[in-house]
C-alpha cells in the first residue's frame, strides 16, 4: 500500500483545502502530516477539526454522494431492512456483496475520513490542544467502529505508518483500544466540564460544549459495551456501568446532530433523486401495526397507495416492498409508484436536507434498558428506560406520544400488521412492555423499538440485528448468494480489491490469523457471538 499524498493544497487557502483538496488524497495509507502540523496555527486548526467531523458521515459537498450510496444505501440500508432497492441490477438486496461497491466505500474512508481524523488528532497534540485532542479521540472511535463493524479486522493502530504494508488489528484488539481511548478522553473532558472549546461553530457536532462531548463519549462507550455483551460479558458490564455512571445522553438537548448547509448537505437529498430504493415491507408492517406517527417523518405517501389494508379508522398511505425482489420483478413492476419514497425533506434536491443524526438520547435509553435487563446498574428499570426511549424518540421528531388513533403509544397493545392479503405481520411483538414476559421477549421489544428510533442510521441498526437477532423481520424473497440463505443476513463485508492489490501481505495475514474464518459474508465478527 503506497503512502504519500501526491499533491498538497498548501498556501493556506484553507477554504480551498477543506472543501476541495480531498480529491488529492489518492492513496489509502496517506500520511496526513505531510500537510505539516508545523504549518498550522491555532486560528487555522478549527477548520481541520470541522472537516474531520464531516467526512465519516459523507457530508462534504465534494463527491461524497457516491461513497454514501456504496456504503450506506446499497448495504446497511437494505440489511437493516429500512429500504429495499428498486433498480433491477442492484444485487446487494439479494445478498451479493458487490466487490466494486465495497471497494469504493472502503477507499473513501481510508483516503478521506481517516486522514482527516488522524491529522486533527495529531495536530492537536503538536499545538498542545489537550481538550480538542480528547474530542477528536472520541470521534476517532465513533468513525472506526462503523468500519470494523462492517469488515472485522481492519488497519487501525498502524494507519499512516508510511510503510508499503499496513498491518491489520483484530477486532478484539480494536475494541479494547476503543474502551481505553474513551476512558482516557473522558478523563480529559471531565477535567474541563462546564467549559467550552475555542472551536466554537467549527465543532459542527456540539458547538464546543464540553458537557455534551462528555455525554456523547459515555453514550458511545455504552453502545460499544453492549455490542460485546455476548462475547465478553464482564468487559461489557464494566464499561456499560462506567459509562452510565459517567453520564450519558438523557434528553434531546444532548443529541449529536450535524446541521447541514449548501456546502455540506445530507447525501440522501442527492441519491433519492435517482429513484433506486423505497420503503421496506418490514417498516410498513411495524409502523402500520403500531400506528406509529413517525412514519410521516421517515417516509412519503406512496404515489399509488393501497387503502385495502389500512388500520380501521386510520388512513395509512405508506407502502413498503419486500426485500430480495428479482431483477425481472423490479423491471416489470412499478415499485417506485407502489412503495413509499423517503419523506419530503430527504428528497428535495438542491436543499441541504435534514441534520445528520450521529447519536440520540433515545438510543441511550434503549441501551440502558438492555443493561437493566441484565441486572446491571443502569439507573432505572428496564421497563421505565424502554418507555423513556420511545418517548424521547417521539419528542425528537415532534410527536406528543400518541399513535395515529390518538391513543397513548407506549401503553398500546398493538402489534405489527399484515402488509397485504398475502404477507402476514412481520412479528407479534407488542408496543406495551411485557413485564411478565421472558428476558428474551423483553429484549426483542427493546431492540424492535430501538430499530425504529435509530432510523436512518442503518449501520447501527444492521450491527444490532446481527448482534441480537432482532427485530424479527421478513425473509428475503430471493438470494443470489449461495452461501447466504433467504432467512439469514450477511454477517460482514468482504475485503476489497484495493487491499488485495496494494496491501496484499497484510490483508492475507488478517484473513489467516485474525478473521476467524474465510473472507466471506458468512464469517461472524468477534462480537457476533449470540448464536
Amino acid at each position: 500500500m503506497k503512502s504519500i499524498v501526491t499533491k498538497l493544497c498548501i498556501g493556506f487557502v484553507l477554504g480551498v483545502f477543506l472543501l476541495g483538496c480531498t480529491d488529492d488524497f489518492t492513496e489509502i495509507n496517506t500520511d496526513p502530516k505531510n500537510f505539516t502540523t508545523d504549518a498550522i496555527t491555532s486560528s487555522e486548526y478549527p477548520l481541520f477539526f470541522q472537516r474531520a467531523l464531516y467526512t465519516p458521515n459523507f457530508l462534504p459537498f465534494d463527491s461524497a454522494r457516491g461513497p454514501f450510496q456504496l456504503w450506506h444505501s446499497l448495504f446497511s440500508d437494505v440489511y437493516a431492512n429500512y429500504f429495499a432497492t428498486t433498480a433491477p441490477n442492484f444485487d446487494s438486496d439479494q445478498f451479493i456483496l458487490v466487490g466494486g461497491w465495497l471497494n469504493g466505500a472502503y477507499r473513501y474512508f481510508y483516503s478521506r475520513a481517516a486522514p482527516n481524523i488522524k491529522f486533527a488528532e495529531d495536530a492537536a497534540v503538536d499545538l498542545e490542544f489537550d481538550l480538542e485532542n480528547a474530542m477528536m479521540k472520541v470521534w476517532r472511535v465513533y468513525a472506526y467502529h462503523r468500519v470494523t463493524d462492517y469488515w472485522g479486522p481492519i488497519p487501525y493502530s498502524n494507519f499512516g505508518n508510511l510503510e508499503n504494508q499496513v498491518p491489520y488489528d483484530s477486532q478484539e484488539a480494536i475494541y479494547a483500544d476503543f474502551f481505553t481511548t474513551l476512558a482516557e478522553a473522558t478523563t480529559v473532558l471531565q477535567a474541563n466540564a462546564g467549559g467550552t472549546s475555542f472551536l466554537g461553530s467549527n465543532d459542527v457536532l456540539f458547538g464546543g460544549d464540553v458537557d455534551k462531548w462528555i455525554k456523547f463519549a459515555n453514550t458511545l462507550r455504552l453502545r460499544l459495551a453492549m455490542r460485546v455483551k455476548y462475547v465478553d460479558a464482564g468487559l461489557s458490564q464494566s464499561n456499560a456501568e462506567a459509562a452510565i455512571a459517567g453520564g450519558v445522553m438523557t434528553s434531546n438537548d444532548d443529541n449529536g446532530l450535524i446541521q447541514t448547509n449548501l456546502n455540506f448537505t445530507n447525501s440522501y437529498t442527492t441519491i433519492t433523486q435517482w429513484g433506486e430504493f423505497r420503503m421496506s415491507a418490514d417498516m410498513e408492517s411495524v409502523l402500520k401495526g403500531y400506528q406509529d406517527p413517525r412514519v410521516a417523518t421517515y417516509y412519503a405517501p406512496a404515489a399509488t397507495p393501497d387503502a385495502a389494508d389500512d388500520p380501521a379508522g386510520v388512513e395509512f398511505p405508506y407502502e413498503g416492498m419486500r426485500n430480495g425482489q428479482t431483477a425481472e420483478s423490479k423491471a416489470t413492476t412499478t415499485f417506485n409508484d407502489l412503495a413509499s419514497n423517503m419523506a419530503g425533506p430527504y428528497t428535495a434536491g438542491g436543499d441541504p436536507g435534514p441534520a445528520w443524526i450521529v447519536m440520540t438520547a433515545s438510543e441511550a435509553y434503549f441501551l440502558r434498558a438492555e443493561a437493566a435487563l441484565e441486572g446491571w446498574a443502569a439507573g432505572g428499570t428496564a421497563e421505565d428506560l424502554y418507555n423513556q426511549g420511545i418517548t424521547q424518540s417521539h419528542l425528537q421528531h415532534g410527536y406528543d406520544g400518541t399513535n395515529l388513533s390518538g391513543d397513548d403509544y407506549v401503553t398500546s397493545a398493538l402489534t405489527p400488521a399484515a402488509i397485504d392479503g398475502t404477507d402476514g405481520p412481520v412479528s407479534t411483538v407488542p408496543v406495551a412492555y411485557n413485564a411478565g414476559g421472558s428476558a428474551e421477549e423483553q429484549l426483542e421489544q427493546i431492540i424492535t423499538q430501538k430499530w425504529i428510533a435509530l432510523w436512518p442510521d442503518s449501520e447501527e441498526a444492521y450491527a444490532e440485528r446481527r448482534r441480537t437477532g432482532y427485530p424479527t423481520l421478513y425473509n428475503r424473497l430471493n438470494t443470489l448468494n449461495p452461501n447466504i440463505a433467504v432467512d439469514e443476513i450477511p454477517r460482514r463485508m468482504t475485503y476489497t480489491a484495493t487491499e488485495f492489490a496494494d496491501n496484499t501481505d497484510a490483508v492475507n495475514a488478517a484473513i489467516s490469523t485474525l478473521l476467524g474464518g474465510p473472507d466471506l459474508g458468512t464469517t461472524k465478527l468477534w462480537w457476533d457471538a449470540k448464536n
